[in-house]
């Protein structure tokens, strides 16, 4: 029951903004207890443009906390998407909170350079 319950609310929050937002790529977050992934998604060709995630060597390799673990990565995304050109995006957050680790990261995105 629990489950299907958040896949309701990722599908509704992802339905309310694309309504909203057209002509932009989405910024996808995914999380789990230790790590935290992102990408810049095309979703008229179905395609993922940038991606960041923990489980990379770079960041697996530092010893950080979670919150500095998200910071970390919407750098490391922003920097990503600005080699691609990409600045403007629209931000999903799926079934989770805008909240702690995924506010630190969208945060991090807005301080490099992303407008959302």
């Amino acid at each position: 029951m629990k489950k299907s319950s958040k896949i309701k609310r990722k599908l509704r929050n992802r339905k309310k903004l694309k309504d909203v937002s057209v002509n932009r790529f989405r910024v996808s977050v995914s999380k789990s207890l230790n790590n935290l992934s992102a990408q810049i998604i095309d979703d008229k060709q179905k395609k993922t443009l940038v991606s960041a995630s923990s489980i990379e060597k770079e960041i697996k390799s530092k010893k950080v906390k979670k919150m500095e673990k998200s910071n970390l990565i919407g750098e490391i995304l922003a920097k990503r998407a600005k080699e691609k050109n990409i600045s403007e995006v629209y931000f999903d957050r799926g079934a989770h909170k805008y909240h702690g680790r995924i506010k630190v990261f969208a945060e991090t995105l807005r301080k490099n350079g992303l407008k959302f």
